[in-house]
């Protein structure tokens, strides 16, 4: 089985807002970040991968195993953490272990403790008097002490200070180096994704923006910035999260788009000329042919991870220049 995780266009509608058709795969070995802005879906897939909510539609499968009539079976395979504690606050450490590990028939003992040592926890302290990040490595110990193939996160780094994030990002990449395992984790901290990721799932506004490896989403897209006389009609309708401002604009397109841009910048310009020029349309029509477009004086910088999500959730979802 190469794939650990496979989501078939998963579909769940709530009052004012649905989410549809969410397709992706996460392949063994690797770690992918589901993203999107709040209220976009990310917990809502989750939850529906964790069997949590009834799905509307679709297909999940953990390791081959559908999460629904294999439910159990899918679910001793892989572990959950999510963004805030969900033990006991009374019980110690050493009491969580007591009270988790009889739900898991390969518990192991030994290497909960390596694990408690390994991140700096007194198995005797009370995890009310663990601070967030020691609450956090304390349900990561649970998870990686029976032996999960996957593990999923919902926003693991939200309220953590830097250090305790690299800390965690630090252990995801050693929880996959066997090859093995596989982390899928929800996050709006895109910086995080930067450093981890290896695929990223997006999702806004409960559709499918974009899944796939992250250097190729990051590639796919441009940040481009020009005069205010450059934008037409046309231009416009080719770019994403359009800002303008009194000395010019800035906006988001694919990187695929920036040469069609270039000829719908030059057919722009060569129809004000003709219309502009009468009897002379044939000078200006061949002037302006010579000329360099508009496009090329633009400042084109490569984007990050944040401006596309940025951009991409201020208009309606797009799809290689159309909307939906």
């Amino acid at each position: 089985m190469d794939n650990v995780l496979e989501v078939r266009k998963l579909s769940r509608s709530f009052p004012g807002f649905q989410l549809k058709d969410i397709s992706f795969t996460l392949p063994k070995g690797y770690i992918m970040g589901l993203i999107g802005p709040n209220g976009s879906g990310k917990t809502t897939t989750i939850k529906l991968i964790l069997n949590m909510l009834k799905r509307d539609g679709g297909e999940v499968r953990i390791l081959g195993m559908d999460n629904i009539a294999e439910e159990k079976a899918a679910k001793a395979e892989l572990a959950v953490v999510f963004d805030s504690n969900y033990f006991c606050e009374a019980w110690t450490a050493a009491q969580t272990e007591t009270a988790v590990s009889g739900f898991y028939e390969n518990w192991d003992t030994n290497r909960f403790h390596r694990l408690l040592e390994q991140f700096h926890i007194d198995p005797t302290k009370k995890v009310k008097d663990l601070s967030r990040g020691m609450q956090m490595k304390l349900m990561l110990a649970c998870a990686f002490s029976y032996s999960a193939k996957l593990l999923i996160l919902d926003e693991p780094t939200s309220g953590l200070d830097p250090v305790s994030r690299d800390e965690l990002l630090t252990i995801l990449s050693g929880y996959i180096e066997d090859g093995e395992h596989s982390v899928l984790f929800s996050t709006h901290i895109t910086g995080d994704l930067e450093r981890a990721a290896d695929y990223i799932t997006y999702i806004n506004r409960g559709s499918l923006f974009f899944t796939g490896g992250k250097d190729e989403f990051v590639d796919s897209f441009r940040i481009v910035k020009g005069g205010p006389e450059d934008l037409t009609e046309e231009i416009k309708a080719r770019l994403i999260g359009l800002r303008t401002h009194p000395t010019g604009f800035e906006a988001l397109v694919r990187t695929e788009e920036l040469e069609r841009l270039k000829h719908a910048s030059v057919k722009a310009d060569k129809n004000r000329s003709v219309q502009g020029n009468g009897d002379s349309a044939l000078p200006a029509y061949t002037s302006v042919l010579k000329k360099p477009s508009p496009v090329d004086s633009w400042t084109v910088e490569p984007a990050t991870i944040d401006e596309i999500v940025v951009f991409t959730s201020q208009e309606p979802y797009r799809e290689k220049g159309r909307i939906r």
